[in-house]
């Protein structure tokens, strides 16, 4: 027993080194964290990492430590940089906070900050919250959703999507970004790894880091038309990626991959047997050719939607994810441990939303797009016009611009747009929504216009 308690001790020793020299590790990322911020540099840094990869496995091969052990580690010591190195970073949301306080305080602002139609839900929705007491969705619920929701849920995808698909098919989720929740954390372990196609709304960034989980990013530019190389993502592949993540059309650059490129990806998901989590709340703003993940019929795909922007449902926070039966059961327990189950009333009034004709929302931003694109061409921005979605995502054509410091300067003259680097490592970039009625978003062009040239 001495004996084992000796180890025991040696034990104790070693962890309480190595978690001194995680906190020094943590001090030196912060100090790095702030040099970046300073220098207007991104916090991941791929080239750098993969140097680092390459040293680790160098190193376990000399000391005959097992690779995958050590990968797991590495993963957690580089994610913990990343979330210590993000720490107060300016994105989207921030700055629609940051406008919602000033609004409360009397400044009227101009939000071309976030994805949210200003036009109201469906008609019907109205009457269809005046239905829910007496109809009786007051009680709790399945947690996959209520059954006639989720079957009139599974045959609206199998029409617009021209895919087979049922109930079990089907969960609902309190809005996308849960379902991105649930996909991430009930799929995936600490140590594995995800792969992400930059410029990309930040939630998937997010909860990757809060489940431990490694983000790889596939940086696009402007200069190639947002495009990702498959060599890119080829490259990244390894034993630990289970996760590949897609969001077409894109936020923030209305990106829609052509049909070939994305059928290429699909077949290296395939054939590396990842999950696929397609993001698609979009879709129903697609101005050019698009095709839904669901065509493909692989069953480790997941795909997320939401009524937020089809529907202009965005309060009401409603969503809902397509995925294989198994998938679904998964994420459902994850999620009946977390809120039992999705307001009935909330799925009752979506399910009648459901009936609704949507096509006039699309008409409408599609024209709120171009008032922006007309005006952003007069500009001095560079930007590849999007494929659809609901933003610009746009270079300004000046020399070390500070997208935040800009972003914020502009807030307060009363415009609220979104910084580049809530996207990635796009510094010089800025987003904007079209989400406002054309003469506000003429009136906002201007004022960001007239700010760009007092510079």
């Amino acid at each position: 027993m001495s004996d084992i308690n000796k180890l025991r001790d040696k034990i104790d020793k070693i962890t309480f080194d190595i978690l001194r020299l995680l906190k020094e590790r943590n001090e030196i990322a912060k100090e790095i964290g702030n040099l970046k911020n300073n220098l207007g540099i991104g916090v991941t840094n791929e080239e750098r990492e993969n140097q680092l990869r390459a040293s680790v496995l160098t190193l376990c091969r000399e000391i005959e430590l097992d690779e995958k052990a050590a990968m797991i580690m590495l993963n957690f010591l580089l994610n913990e940089s990343v979330k210590i190195q993000s720490e107060g970073k300016q994105t989207h949301l921030s700055v629609f906070l940051k406008a919602k306080k000033l609004e409360k305080e009397g400044k009227k602002i101009i939000h071309m900050e976030v994805g949210e139609p200003d036009f109201l839900p469906p008609q019907i929705v109205n009457s269809a919250l005046a239905e829910v007491y007496n109809k009786g969705y007051t009680k709790y619920g399945d947690s996959k959703g209520m059954p006639d929701f989720r079957e009139a849920l599974a045959k609206y995808v199998t029409e617009k999507f021209e895919t087979e698909t049922s109930a079990q098919n089907i969960l609902v989720t309190p809005g996308a970004r849960f379902s991105v929740f649930l996909a991430i954390s009930s799929l995936l372990s600490p140590g594995n790894e995800i792969i992400v196609i930059e410029p990309a709304w930040p939630a998937y960034r997010d909860n990757a880091l809060n489940s431990g989980v490694k983000v790889r990013t596939i940086h696009t530019t402007l200069e190639n038309k947002w495009e990702p190389k498959i060599e890119d993502i080829k490259k990244v592949i390894n034993e630990n990626t289970k996760m590949l993540v897609l969001n077409y059309p894109n936020n923030p650059t209305g990106k829609i991959l052509l049909a070939n490129l994305q059928d290429q990806i699909m077949e290296l998901a395939m054939k590396n047997n990842l999950y696929v989590l397609s993001d698609e709340i979009y879709s129903s703003y697609a101005n050019k050719p698009w095709k839904s993940i669901l065509t493909y019929r692989y069953n480790r795909s997941v795909i997320t939607q939401s009524f937020s922007k089809s529907h202009a449902m965005t309060g009401f926070r409603i969503g809902y994810a397509v995925s294989s039966p198994e998938i679904i059961e998964k994420m459902s327990k994850l999620q009946a441990l977390a809120l039992t189950n999705v307001s009935e009333p909330i799925q009752y009034v979506a399910m009648k939303a459901l009936t609704a004709d949507t096509t006039d929302n699309t008409k409408t931003i599609k024209n709120r797009l171009e008032t922006i694109l007309k005006k952003a061409k007069t500009m001095q921005l560079d930007f590849v016009e999007p494929d659809g979605a609901m933003y610009l995502f746009a270079k300004i054509r000046q020399e070390n611009f500070d997208s935040v410091d800009f972003t914020n300067k502009l807030l307060d003259i009363g415009v609220a747009i979104a910084p580049g680097e809530g996207f990635g490592n796009y510094q010089g970039f800025v987003r904007i929504s079209a989400c406002q009625p054309e003469d506000t978003l003429n009136q906002g062009m201007q004022i960001i216009e007239d700010r760009l040239k007092s510079k």
